[in-house]
């Protein structure tokens, strides 16, 4: 290999001095439950271990950085061009490699082409929707290298076998290897392309006659593009929704869903639609669209409001999720909650649906302010809490 004399010169990394455990999971929720790494990395580091270094590496699904560290560490990978959904993920890497010395070893892409040109390897940690793992193998059959290899790993417990038949549309090869210590990797080689360049398959539309509503979903969107049984129920309290409001945030929007019917019903409203998730955000613009709402419903990635000032919104709806990863934990949402409460303006309202036996209730006085329950149903609880005129001490 012939190395060009005009690229910058790449820092040595002493591979001893790099250590797993010392990977962290903030700005993400960190608990003594939740971890940065699993066995699942390791071993897809083990099982590409053959193939690396390589000048055209791809990681996708790097959970905090694991991965992309780990080879650049490990392996001496440089170049690596990473693709995380969530963004508490990029930064939860940027300062893990920060803190290693190893930000020049990659660069961060959306999902496409430029993130998969011409790819030899791809490292994946695989997503637990079946829908996500199908538009990433997709993208990587269309613009990867014809020899590349996929390295795709996972807890066992979150592995079916449904996956295997998801990378069996996209190539044509797929060989599993044995678990070792609850993880499996999943090597796929030979993608399948069209002869003739194919319509993109996402994201995909449905059209909600209910509603009125056309809603897009990428894969790794939540619910696709079904309407999930907490969102429809808390439309139902659209119109009661702070009366007079000029600025409203839909947090944790996902596919857009609320930030659409809010625009909708109140054309006077300004409305943010704010989510984390690459595919979110995606899908939620792809939605405005859908609805000619793009010139009303303002679509931004942000970890929870922090591009957001301080008092500057008088109506905020969520619908939180109460999973981190795999486990359940409430943190994500009380990091919600305290933002809301960061962002409303006094006497400002925060409508929230959660599932009723998550009680949610205290942590919405305590951080926001005074709380009412406005409806009840089977499975979840509809409250609003009205922003105090001060900050709970």
């Amino acid at each position: 290999m012939i190395s060009d004399p005009l690229a910058p010169e790449i820092p040595e990394f002493d591979p001893a001095a790099f250590d797993f455990a010392a990977l962290r999971r903030f700005p993400d929720v960190e608990a003594s439950n939740l971890f940065a790494v699993d066995a699942s990395d390791r071993l897809i580091l083990d099982e590409a271990a053959a193939s690396l270094p390589t000048e055209r590496l791809v990681v996708i699904e790097d959970r905090y950085g694991a991965l992309t560290l780990g080879a650049a560490a490990l392996f001496g990978a440089t170049g690596i061009r990473v693709h995380q959904d969530a963004l508490s993920g990029e930064a939860a890497l940027a300062l893990n490699a920060d803190k290693l010395g190893l930000a020049d070893r990659y660069r961060s892409f959306p999902l496409g082409e430029e993130l998969l040109s011409g790819a030899t390897l791809v490292l994946l940690q695989l997503p637990r929707s079946l829908a996500a793992l199908d538009e990433v193998a997709d993208a990587i059959a269309r613009f990867a290298d014809p020899a590349v290899v996929v390295v795709a790993g996972g807890r066992l417990k979150h592995m079916t076998p449904a996956m295997n038949e998801v990378f069996a549309r996209h190539f044509e090869r797929l060989q599993v290897s044995p678990a070792r210590q609850k993880s499996r990797v999943l090597r796929a080689t030979g993608p399948i392309r069209a002869s003739e360049p194919a319509i993109p398959a996402w994201p995909h539309v449905s059209r909600h006659e209910d509603l009125g509503l056309n809603v897009c979903a990428h894969g790794a969107a939540f619910a696709g593009t079904t309407i999930d049984i907490g969102t429809r129920y808390l439309l139902e309290f659209l119109d009661r929704m702070k009366p007079g409001a000029v600025r409203a945030i839909d947090l944790g929007c996902g596919t857009g869903v609320l930030a659409a019917a809010l625009a909708q019903r109140r054309p006077g409203l300004r409305v943010i639609a704010s989510d984390q998730s690459a595919a979110a955000v995606a899908s939620a613009r792809a939605t405005m669209i859908a609805n000619g709402l793009a010139d009303r419903v303002t679509v931004v990635r942000d970890d929870a409001l922090g591009s957001q000032a301080d008092a500057s919104s008088e109506l905020i709806l969520l619908n939180p999720p109460f999973h981190i990863g795999s486990s359940v934990h409430a943190g994500i949402a009380l990091k919600l909650f305290a933002d809301a409460a960061r962002v409303l303006r006094p006497g400002g309202e925060l409508w929230t649906v959660w599932n009723t036996h998550l009680g949610y209730r205290p942590a919405l006085t305590r951080m926001v302010g005074e709380t009412h329950q406005v409806g009840r149903n089977a499975k979840f609880t509809v409250t609003v809490s009205v922003r105090r005129q001060s900050p709970a001490a």
